[in-house]
Parts: C-alpha cells; structure tokens; sequence
C-alpha cells in the first residue's frame, strides 16, 4: 500500500511537470489584511514586497513582467496556466523585468514555441525574480477585487506569519513614490530600426522625418516600435529632462509614456509637460495621459484595484464606438478637475473613470493604444498623432 501510494505521488508529480523535491520550495504570499496563501516557488527564491494586482489577460505574460509600469507590484495572473510558449525576443517590452513578483495559478515547466529562447522560470531567475505557483489565484483576486489591492509579501525563507505581516505593513506601498526614475533611461538615445542605438548622438543627427521626443517614464518598446513604424524619428529622453532641454531637440512632437508609480508624485515632470503644451502637439499614454490632466491644473487619484489587462471596453464619444483596449494603471484623471480646460474623449465602460481627454495642442488616453499584448483597436491613435504634427508644421512654416 505504501509502495503504490509513494508511486501515486511520483507520477502525479510527473504529470504536474514538478520535480520530487517540490515541498522544498514552499512559499508564502501575506497581503496586508492578514490573509496567507502557501504555494511553491518554482523561480528564484528569498523575500519581495510589493502592491499586489491581478491581471486578466489570457496571453502576454512576458510583456507583463517587462512592462516597467508594473514597477512596485506583485502581479497575479487569473487565467490558471501560465510559461507555455517560453520567453522569446521579439515580445520583449523593456530590456528587463520590473515588477517585484509574480504569482501563477500553475506553471508550465516544458514550454514549447518556435521562436523560444528560454523558460519563464530561467527568465525571472536570469533578473532575481520570484516566481510563485500552486495557489488559489480565484480566491486571490476576489479578494482583491472586493477589497482593493494590497500590499503584500513573498517569502521562501520565513513562515512565522506574524513576521512577514509586520513587514508587509511597514512597506510604503505606491502613493506619494516616484519609481519612475528607477525605471527611465539616464541619458537620451535614438532608437532606430527596431532597437535603442545609445551610441548615436540623437542632437546631432538630422531629421529627415517627423521628430519624436519620447520622455521616458518607463516606456513601452511597443511605442517606439510604432512610431518609428509610422515613419518618425524616435529620441528617447530621461524623464527628468526639462522641458526646455526636450525642446532642443527642435521636435516636431513629443510623446509623455507610460510609467509607474504615482502620477501627484511627479513634479518635475508636471513642469516639463507644462513648458511644452502649447508650443508643439503632445500625446500622452497612461501615466502621460496624467501628467498631462495635473500640466492643465487637474488632479489624479487612486483606484480600488486598478485596470490590468487587455480585454476593457472603452467608448469614444466622438464617434460613440466601443474598442476593446489594454490597460494596466492604478490611478486616474479626476474628470471634475480638469472639466473646464478639457473635453473627454473615452469613458470606461465597465467604471466610467476617465479614459482620454482632448486639450489645446494635446491629446492622451488612460489605455496603451500600442496594445503588446492585446486588441489592435486603438492604433489609429499613432496615425493621428502624425497627422497632428503634420498640420502643425505646415502651419509653423
């Protein structure tokens, strides 16, 4: 009986893709309200703090954990199997991973995909990252759906709750922190044919296209992708440059990225967008979208849970379509704040938060037009802002 029982155990761990010694590599996830889930670390090991979020997609993990606007968080996907298709290259959203966690349902140990170069578990261990399998990811994100994010903790090298509790609770969690100078470039580069060129002088190259600064609040590859694609020169610029050093650059545009953290504490940057609002078109994405609601006088507040995924259905009340976006952000424009100088352009379906505003010589959105991964609905969004800036320019001449 104890022979077919121990043999039960071999091959149910076998069909599992998990190794004999799975007890191990036991883990806890501690959330603030006391509550604990115990699971397996089936990547890196040691202690992380962090927001804890869900998100809902049920594909696009690696451009989740290289999205920097997950900066500070703990993510949990909902959909239950997650490392499939591996880590490639081409999906690749950053030049590394920025969140402080990441917590699956169950993970897929024999991945397989033609353009593969690596597991997910050798990727998160590859940047000192912890994984964590075999909880109760339903049960996680009800209660971070009925009671909002919060903070919460990883570890494999404690089980005194009490311990790990404290620890949660004297993490400062994101209101009030910058991360976005812990995620940003720390001097401008070009990007070109696809990829950063660092050792191009982008100030001294000239443009034979529409002139792009992108300030680099932990921006998106995709972004850049895009407006390279759509025939632009991309210059890519720390997100404490001044507005007047941006517009040394002689842009024809500039383009405020997504990011992490909290938008009201982001002054320097509020200040930046204020010097070129008005001078030249502007197009915010996410956390750009606002800075740019706080440059016009509004002011931005937290979410219950935040918006992470890529399947929320946003209205744009122009043309009264409903396209299905990607999201991923924790705070919002106050619609009422900014009502007077800004007319409203998306509305969130399933909220009503505010999803993009329209102002004199700038426009931005709460959602990543540049989708990766998600719908492609919003793209146009990129075919507009050139547009923009071409109007503009044949004006100014």
């Amino acid at each position: 009986m104890a022979f077919t029982q121990v043999l039960g155990d071999a091959v149910y761990q076998l069909m599992i893709n998990m190794p004999l010694s799975r007890k191990d590599r036991k883990a806890l996830l501690v959330l603030e309200d006391g509550s604990v889930f115990e699971g397996f670390a089936f990547a890196g090991k040691g202690e992380t703090l962090g927001e804890v979020v869900f998100n809902t997609g049920m594909t696009g993990y690696q451009e989740v954990i290289t999205d920097p606007s997950y900066k500070g968080q703990i993510v949990t996907m909902t959909y239950p199997l997650v490392g499939n298709y591996g880590i490639n290259d081409e999906d690749m959203e950053s030049a590394g991973i920025h969140l402080e966690g990441f917590v699956v349902k169950e993970y897929q140990a024999n991945p397989s995909n033609w353009r593969m170069k690596k597991s997910l578990k050798a990727f998160l261990e590859e940047k000192g990252k912890i994984g964590l399998e075999g909880i109760d990811t339903r049960a996680l994100t009800r209660r971070l759906r009925l009671s909002g994010s919060m903070k919460g903790i990883i570890s494999t090298e404690s089980k005194n709750i009490n311990e790990l509790l404290e620890k949660v609770r004297a993490y400062p969690g994101l209101v009030g922190r910058d991360l976005v100078r812990e995620v940003s470039c720390q001097k401008a580069y070009l990007w070109e044919n696809g990829a950063p060129s660092p050792e191009k002088i982008p100030g001294k190259i000239q443009a034979q296209k529409l002139r792009v600064v992108v300030m680099d609040c932990g921006v998106k590859y995709n972004i850049l992708r895009l407006l390279e694609n759509h025939g632009c020169q991309v210059v890519v610029v720390p997100a404490f440059a001044t507005g007047d050093e941006i517009l040394s650059y002689q842009p024809d545009g500039v383009l405020l990225s997504n990011g992490p953290g909290d938008p009201a504490a982001l002054p320097y940057i509020v200040d930046a967008a204020r010097t070129v609002i008005g001078r030249l078109p502007v197009f915010g994405i996410c956390l750009g979208h606002q800075i740019i609601g706080q440059a016009i006088g509004g002011k931005t507040e937290k979410l219950k849970f935040g918006h992470h995924g890529i399947n929320q259905p946003v209205k744009n009340l122009e043309t009264g379509r409903v396209e299905i976006t990607s999201q991923n952000h924790g705070f919002v424009v106050v619609p009422e704040s900014v009502a007077k100088k800004a007319d409203t352009s998306y509305t969130n379906l399933n909220d009503s938060t505010s999803e993009g505003m329209k102002y004199s010589g700038a426009m931005s959105v709460q959602y990543h037009p540049e989708a990766a991964p998600g719908p492609h609905d919003t793209e146009y969004l990129f075919s507009q802002f050139v547009e923009f800036m071409k109007k503009e320019k044949v004006k100014a001449q």
